[in-house]
């Protein structure tokens, strides 16, 4: 059965993310065509809400979740986003865009609460490393896939494409999806219905990694929504080279997140995610710095192999911290950690862009890095008393 929930659960993290990553490499086109977006605040708001509408509705998944089949939510939630795309294109103000959006983010809240404590209740102990390493690494090669398509398809032929294209991709990658564990059911597991004293018992026993937390979703939203702009506008990159590039940012974090179980093994949790924290913050600052487009790429690349092993690495601590009753409710958090961060900095980041420019969202994610950097260098050896992490 583990199996089975791990491949169901690798597909679906792979088309829900590329679901969220296509929408936003249409934004450039569209700025520069002055339709629907016509400053960067436009994007900020579309991100800033579109990561809130996910933070409540992973509440409301996190609060239900004990009482409907797993299964049966990831068939609605993939079959929603295919839906939304869809109804995108037929978007032609801002008001319509962001309606429809919102929507799509609804549907894409199910995985990130649902899907990674399924896996993680079927891979525990010695083998939670490799699941989660497997299925965020799924995750990041939908997204590169959406980058590397999403970019030339739109400027081959029109915005809307991709999200036809994306569309089907999702329809079909959701139907093996569901189909892999049609026969499985969580029926069987121990219906836990939270409460507000189990939501704080969650929160107090991981809050040590909510910074961790913070600075992937700062990462995450900032890089989805503006790198396509800064590529693009900054450094004049066809949009097509701009998929291409950032396809190649979450192509090296893909490979890293599935090296993940082996290099935990070896060198351990707590070396991997202080490394992984410092080496992001330090090309940060210089692809927000860069002069010449080269060195932009060359640190947006760095910063991806660095930071796509932040998220397995705490997303495995959780996994051990915490209770099987209650990782619903704790992987909810972190994602919703993740939401709430990345819409507050995005929403900055767009008024950010136009008064500073379009690579000082980077620079202020970078001081947040460095915050957070000497924050865990100073818990190192609270998170070895733990015995949260391995070595």
């Amino acid at each position: 059965m583990k199996n089975k929930v791990l491949f169901s659960a690798s597909l679906f993290h792979a088309l829900n993310d590329a679901a969220t990553v296509t929408v936003p490499m249409i934004f450039p086109l569209l700025y520069t065509q002055q339709f629907i977006i016509k400053k960067y605040f436009h994007i900020g708001i579309l991100s800033n809400l579109g990561l809130l509408a996910t933070f409540l509705f992973q509440i409301i998944i996190a609060n239900i979740s004990g009482k409907v089949e797993h299964k049966l939510m990831l068939f609605f939630s993939y079959i929603g986003i295919c839906l939304s795309l869809c109804l995108i294109t037929l978007s032609s103000t801002f008001a319509s865009l962001l309606f429809i959006y919102l929507i799509m983010r609804a549907f894409t809240s199910f995985y990130h609460s649902v899907g990674v404590a399924w896996v993680s209740k079927t891979h525990p102990s010695q083998g939670i490393d490799f699941a989660m390493g497997i299925q965020s690494g799924s995750g990041n090669l939908g997204v590169f896939l959406a980058f590397i398509s999403s970019g030339y398809l739109a400027q081959s032929f029109n915005w809307k494409v991709p999200l036809f294209v994306w569309a089907g991709v999702a329809l079909f990658l959701g139907s093996i999806s569901f189909l892999a564990v049609r026969k499985t059911s969580t029926r069987g597991d121990e219906v836990h219905t939270p409460d507000f004293s189990s939501w704080m018992e969650t929160l107090k026993n991981i809050k040590i990694y909510i910074p961790g937390f913070v600075f992937g979703g700062a990462c995450w939203g900032t890089t989805i929504f503006y790198a396509p702009s800064l590529l693009n506008h900054r450094f004049q990159i066809p949009l097509g080279q701009t998929g291409l590039y950032l396809a190649l940012w979450i192509g090296i974090g893909t490979v890293m997140t599935y090296l993940f179980g082996f290099l935990s093994r070896y060198l351990g949790r707590v070396k991997i995610s202080v490394s992984a924290f410092i080496g992001a913050t330090f090309f940060l600052f210089i692809l927000g710095i860069a002069p010449v487009k080269e060195l932009a790429l060359v640190s947006l690349f760095f910063f991806g192999a660095f930071l796509f092993l932040v998220y397995p690495s705490f997303q495995s601590f959780v996994g051990d911290e915490v209770s099987p009753k209650n990782q619903t409710q704790a992987f909810s958090l972190a994602a919703n950690v993740q939401m709430v961060t990345g819409a507050i900095v995005v929403l900055a980041g767009g008024f950010l862009s136009d008064r500073f420019g379009i690579n000082s969202p980077f620079l202020f994610i970078g001081v947040l890095g460095a915050v957070i950097s000497v924050f865990y260098l100073s818990k190192r050896s609270v998170l070895g008393k733990k015995q949260i992490l391995t070595g």
